[in-house]
């Protein structure tokens, strides 16, 4: 009896060939995973950052005073903002705008204020 030389894969060529292709597809998510968290959280801070900026900008416009008021903004569900303003020095203000998404912190700026001779 002559035994002929099959060609194709044999069962263990072919569960390696499938597990060498599992790991490179998990590890393709995993990767795929990683870069969209980032970009969501990069997202998230330019939002902040945004924010932030505008609030101090419309801080800056405002007499000098003890309490100054934040504006309400459109389009930024989620995003809050908290004002501290203490007394640094005679005439000058250290004002801190912290911008928190769903509670949690995500940036901070500051900036100082004056008040300057002749203003109310």
């Amino acid at each position: 009896m002559e035994m002929k030389s099959e060609k194709g894969f044999t069962l263990i060529e072919s569960v390696v060939a499938l597990a060498l292709m599992s790991i490179i597809c998990v590890s393709f998510l995993s990767g795929l995973a990683t870069t969209s968290s980032s970009r969501a959280l990069a997202e998230e801070r330019v939002s902040a950052k945004i924010l932030a900026e505008a609030q101090m900008e419309n801080i800056k416009k405002q007499a000098y005073t003890d309490n100054y008021t934040l504006l309400t903004l459109d389009g930024y569900d989620g995003y809050s903002t908290n004002l501290t303003v203490e007394d640094f020095y005679y005439n000058l203000q250290k004002v801190t705008v912290t911008i928190y998404h769903h509670e949690d912190e995500v940036f901070s700026l500051e900036s100082f204020k004056v008040k300057r001779r002749g203003a109310s």
